[in-house]
């Protein structure tokens, strides 16, 4: 699931990287998405076993400019809809490590049958 979360940013042609995986040694990026999963749950139980599973994600975006910030991931949420992610809303503020970067976040879903 991991895997079609980063296919699926891809077209949009900035760096995806798991939270907290960048080298101390790295610079960051002007403008990068990060990514969590925060875990995957069963659901759809029948004759005691789970059917279905539930991703949940958290999906941030990083810029050195704030107006990219926000459009970035208004279009990253369209294509994750358009490949059977839930993501509502329009996100929330998130603090970045670094003084010349803002930040903004998502919850995104993903069912798997």
């Amino acid at each position: 699931m991991i895997d079609l979360l980063i296919q699926t940013l891809q077209p949009l042609g900035y760096p995806i990287r798991k939270q907290g995986s960048l080298n101390p040694n790295e610079a960051y990026p002007d403008t990068m998405f990060t990514y969590w999963n925060r875990g995957s749950y069963g659901d759809e139980f029948y004759d005691n076993d789970e059917n279905s599973t539930i991703w949940e994600f958290d999906l941030n975006v990083y810029s050195v400019d704030p107006d990219l910030v926000e459009s970035l991931l208004l279009d990253a949420k369209r294509l994750l809809k358009a490949q059977g992610f839930v993501a509502s809303g329009k996100g929330h503020d998130i603090a970045s490590d670094v003084e010349y970067q803002t930040g903004r976040g998502i919850t995104v879903l993903k069912i798997e049958k």
